[in-house]
């Protein structure tokens, strides 16, 4: 042995390893890197408890010797021998998170089963007892066949007791025979949290009812059958809320919007500033602000889910599907930010290590159904998609918003599935994650949350949306057809020649009419546009009409057939139709390659997927 004990910290992230450290070795620290990697090294000295030194290393935080980022792999190689450079310590100090116990000790069993000298330190002890949970250091030390010592590092609690078990495992040396026939290095995930879940039992005096429900409602909504039908239900009830939900509030401010179009019109005297106001501005963001409500009620459901502690377990369901498709579980995280928006989940990848998971999780995050969808889903499905029920509680409507959710969901894994065979073959990496508690959802978190998410909606429609249906307004407006002219003033307009000319014999095959075409284009700088720009079209195609929501479903109800609404639908479920997100995907992947490559399949797949879906439409008679 040298002459200087080598001890490791080695533990959980969260577990107050480097507060334990701090207090261990004070101002008698320094920081480096490891070899041959840009990963923290930190180190210091301390004493046993006869005075001996001690060199201590605080190693990053892992949760298992199967590494899925450079932390972990330093960790591993570490306590392994295997780290170029760094000698095998002499003994581990294994930090535990004392309220999280049965997760923290799925890492401690493989660290034990490695056969060097170990200390468990019981750490945070007394914010379990805050919470309510009573453990018995001595049962859990019966359990584990290792010394087990309560800490509470941050106020230097159980520091003496520590040293001295540590001293006293160094002297020992190594115990090869801790737990014979011990495979806990080796064994899968599962088996290992059903150990550490029944050790947690066996050490836990008490607890209270609030934990004994978290393990109750756990072992539903972590089932992986029970689970997902949970998880199902939510998302089921929640877009049936969308729409039950939003109608009052939807009416209420067309009604503010109609109002205003009326007094503009009646005050103001026949030209083009007026209809520039009426038939641009008016119509056109008013036809995306007055799904405002619906946007909404989306995100109190996202909220609630994500301030309650479930979301984190939704996380856990989707892993093993992902897996299945080649995704790694890091990509979840961003893949469910992309329902607000393709932009920050994007963003969100650069916590995955694997380039070739992270460009497979930039390519598919455009699938994901974000809220700029959702008034292009809800305008065409309140039009054309009866207002029945399916079931008692159950509305055709929100059934079909539902669906339209699903396909998203469904033609990423199956992206993902393709590429991850293809232009981004490689291995497949899983991930662990901490469940935190469950808890009240916060109601001030969740009014901030939606006003903010409200502001940033309105913004949109007061800048690209607005800026978007004034120059859409203009090249519908100019030139006039002559007086007495049989022509619709739109076909007439440069922007109606362009789609009659360029855009319609494209699209046409798939269903596509004269008003999607001219949607489609300005639609690229933001999905809800397309929704502004139909009613534009309506708006100037119909100077005398009314304008306002009820009168664009009315012009649907009208020109468009249930097979091109359909067709229209799928289209935005996978046409990449948002500058803004390739514009990311440039930044995230260094060149054009990439965006481009995006670009051209997602349009491949939405012309592809409309064509059918109209086909079979018309074919069923729809």
């Amino acid at each position: 042995m040298n002459a200087t004990p080598l001890v490791a910290l080695v533990g959980n992230p969260n577990s107050g390893k480097s507060a334990l450290f701090n207090a261990l070795t004070g101002a008698r620290q320094k920081v480096g890197n490891y070899p041959g990697v840009t990963v923290e090294r930190h180190a210091g000295r301390t004493s046993f408890a006869d005075g001996r030194p001690v060199e201590l290393i605080d190693l990053p935080g892992a949760y298992s010797l199967d590494p899925s980022s450079p932390d972990e792999r330093v960790t591993r190689d570490v306590v392994t021998g295997a780290q170029s450079g760094e000698r095998l310590p002499d003994a581990l100090i294994v930090v535990v998170d004392a309220a999280n116990l049965d997760n923290h000790l799925r890492f401690t069993l493989q660290l034990i089963a490695l056969g060097l000298p170990v200390v468990v330190a019981l750490n945070m002890i007394d914010l379990a007892a805050r919470d309510g949970l009573t453990l018995d250091p001595a049962a859990l030390e019966r359990e584990l066949g290792v010394p087990v010592v309560p800490t509470v590092a941050v106020r230097r609690r159980g520091i003496d007791e520590l040293k001295a078990a540590l001293g006293e495992a160094v002297r020992q040396g190594p115990v090869v025979a801790l737990r014979a026939g011990d495979n806990s290095v080796h064994e899968d995930i599962a088996t290992l949290q059903r150990r550490a879940r029944a050790i947690s039992l066996a050490a836990t005096v008490s607890e209270t009812p609030v934990r004994r429900w978290t393990h109750a409602f756990d072992a539903v909504a972590l089932h992986p059958v029970f689970g997902l039908a949970l998880l199902g239900a939510i998302l089921f009830v929640m877009f049936q809320a969308v729409f039950a939900w939003a109608q009052a509030p939807m009416d209420l401010i067309q009604a503010g919007f109609d109002a205003l179009a009326r007094f503009i019109t009646a005050t103001f005297p026949d030209s083009i500033l007026r209809s520039l106001v009426v038939d641009g501005v008016i119509a056109g963001v008013g036809a995306v602000v007055v799904f405002l409500p619906q946007i909404l009620i989306l995100f109190f459901f996202i909220l609630m889910l994500e301030a309650s502690g479930y979301m984190v377990r939704a996380a856990f369901l989707m892993d093993r599907i992902m897996a299945s498709v080649g995704l790694s579980g890091r990509a979840f995280i961003p893949l469910l930010s992309s329902f607000a928006c393709a932009v920050p989940g994007i963003m969100a990848t650069r916590t995955i290590e694997d380039e070739k998971d992270r460009l497979t999780t930039i390519l598919i995050a455009p699938l994901m159904t974000c809220s700029a969808r959702l008034p292009v889903y809800t305008l065409i499905i309140g039009a054309l998609i009866p207002d029945t029920r399916v079931l008692p509680f159950v509305g055709l409507q929100g059934l079909v918003m539902f669906a339209l959710y699903v396909m998203g969901i469904v033609g990423a894994f199956f992206a993902a599935l393709v590429l991850r065979r293809t232009v981004t073959k490689g291995a497949s990496s899983g991930f662990m994650m901490e469940m935190p508690k469950y808890q009240m959802p916060r109601a001030r978190d969740i009014v901030l949350g939606l006003w903010t998410r409200a502001v940033i909606f309105l913004k949109r429609a007061g800048t690209i949306i607005a800026t978007t249906t004034i120059i859409l307004w203009a090249l519908l407006s100019f030139p006039q057809p002559p007086a007495g002219s049989h022509v619709s003033p739109v076909d007439y307009s440069i922007a109606g020649r362009i789609a009659n000319t360029v855009v319609q014999p494209i699209v046409q095959p798939i269903g596509f009419n004269r008003d999607i075409s001219l949607a489609l284009i300005p639609a690229m700088s933001a999905r809800e546009v397309a929704v502004a720009a139909i009613g534009t079209v309506y708006s100037v195609d119909n100077p005398d009409s009314d304008n306002g929501n009820r009168a664009m479903i009315d012009n649907l109800r009208h020109r468009w057939s249930l097979a091109t609404a359909l067709a229209f639908l799928m289209w935005f479920v996978f046409a990449p139709q948002c500058i803004s997100t390739i514009a990311i995907t440039r930044r995230e992947t260094n060149g054009w390659k990439w965006p481009a490559f995006m670009v051209g399949y997602l349009f491949v797949l939405a012309y592809i997927a409309a064509g059918a879906t109209y086909w079979v439409a018309t074919a069923i008679g729809l």
